[in-house]
């Protein structure tokens, strides 16, 4: 278990001392006509008041700049530190046997409200919150086992990824697209059947064949590397396949394998582009942005500001579920930054029409 780390930021305050700093030229002579003045004034950043509310939260094993899911929910506990003025405290998991010890780590340290982040925790949260009734908890792409003061915040992933995988389709000049995962786990097929139903959508719409490496929903078999490690070889290995394969589109879900995506594209000598998971990639790593098409969003920061807002701000926790979709911008693809041009208006046109169709109810991504 790594040591808990309590944070709070109050920016500029030491450096400047004051509110304003005003520095004002003198004359060098009282005889000589005086100098003109010069006036520099420096504000400074207005922080927000302080609450009494500790927020916390526990990674899953990686790191908080996992470039991914850790590091989205850490960002909207940064972020309600910065604009709410809430205390934040964290321990990261160095693996699956820090879970626990961590978590009740958080008790301890009397938390108010503690993230757990994964799939993984799913177990080891429910069973902090049965033993700590009076304390609440959230657990991100987890579930409740009839625990009221446990919080579950799920995601609607299938839906941005259909429209990636309309996009992906679209795009290719190969009509070959690759998807693969972590672990065969339900957090990571969403990601990868919306895709699929995607890229299938555009084959059913144009009648030009589409073909899916890495999943397919029906048999529930695909390509999964085995872990959630950032830059995984065996993840490497299978982008590279499919590369040989003839994809010149790939999807990696399960953190950041974006740095071994693009290895594996320069080593084939493929013209080829990936889509993002979790995060805006292009924005977030700029480093891949020239391989990045566009990004499935998981917005876990916005979901984990709302959360610690309302009940810090407002007094209001449940163990009802928040599920994250296109309706609520939970989830959304990014914008398409350098390949915007690249991407004709009727393609930029119909995804909005399948995002609309998407809320309305009138297309089914899983379909």
């Amino acid at each position: 278990m790594k040591a808990i780390t309590a944070k709070r930021t109050f920016a500029g305050i030491a450096a400047l001392g004051a509110a304003a700093l005003v520095l004002t030229g003198c004359a060098a002579d009282t005889t000589e006509e005086a100098a003109p003045t010069e006036e520099t004034t420096v504000v400074e950043e207005e922080m927000a008041p302080a609450l009494d509310f500790l927020a916390c939260a526990v990674s899953d094993e990686g790191s908080w700049n996992d470039n991914s899911f850790n590091e989205a929910v850490f960002d909207g506990l940064l972020l309600a530190e910065s604009d709410l003025g809430v205390q934040i405290a964290d321990a990261e998991s160095a693996s699956a046997e820090a879970y626990a010890p961590n978590l009740q780590a958080m008790v301890d340290a009397g938390c108010d409200v503690t993230f757990a982040v994964g799939f993984n925790l799913v177990g080891d949260v429910n069973i902090a919150a049965a033993a700590n009734p009076d304390v609440s908890f959230v657990t991100v792409d987890g579930w409740s086992e009839g625990n009221g003061n446990l919080k579950p915040v799920g995601y609607k992933m299938h839906q941005s990824s259909y429209l990636a995988g309309y996009l992906a389709a679209a795009y290719s000049t190969t009509k070959v697209v690759g998807t693969s995962g972590g672990l065969q786990i339900d957090a990571v097929t969403d990601f990868m059947s919306g895709f699929y139903y995607g890229a299938k959508a555009y084959e059913t719409e144009t009648g030009t064949a589409v073909t899916v490496l890495g999943w397919d929903p029906v048999a529930a078999t695909g390509d999964f590397w085995g872990g959630f490690a950032p830059n995984d070889a065996v993840g490497k290995s299978i982008a590279a396949s499919q590369l040989e394969a003839g994809a010149d589109v790939l999807f990696p879900v399960g953190g950041d394998q974006f740095g071994a995506g693009s290895e594996a594209i320069k080593e084939s000598g493929v013209d080829a582009v990936m889509i993002g998971v979790d995060k805006d990639i292009a924005l977030t790593s700029p480093e891949y942005a020239a391989y990045i098409l566009t990004s499935a969003e998981k917005r876990m920061g916005a979901a984990t500001f709302d959360i610690i807002e309302d009940y810090a701000v407002n007094g209001n926790f449940s163990g009802d579920y928040y599920m994250g979709d296109l309706s609520n911008a939970g989830t959304d693809i990014s914008p398409f930054y350098d390949f915007d041009s690249k991407i004709s208006q009727e393609i930029k046109d119909r995804l909005a029409e399948l995002k609309a169709g998407i809320i309305d109810g009138s297309i089914d991504p899983l379909a």
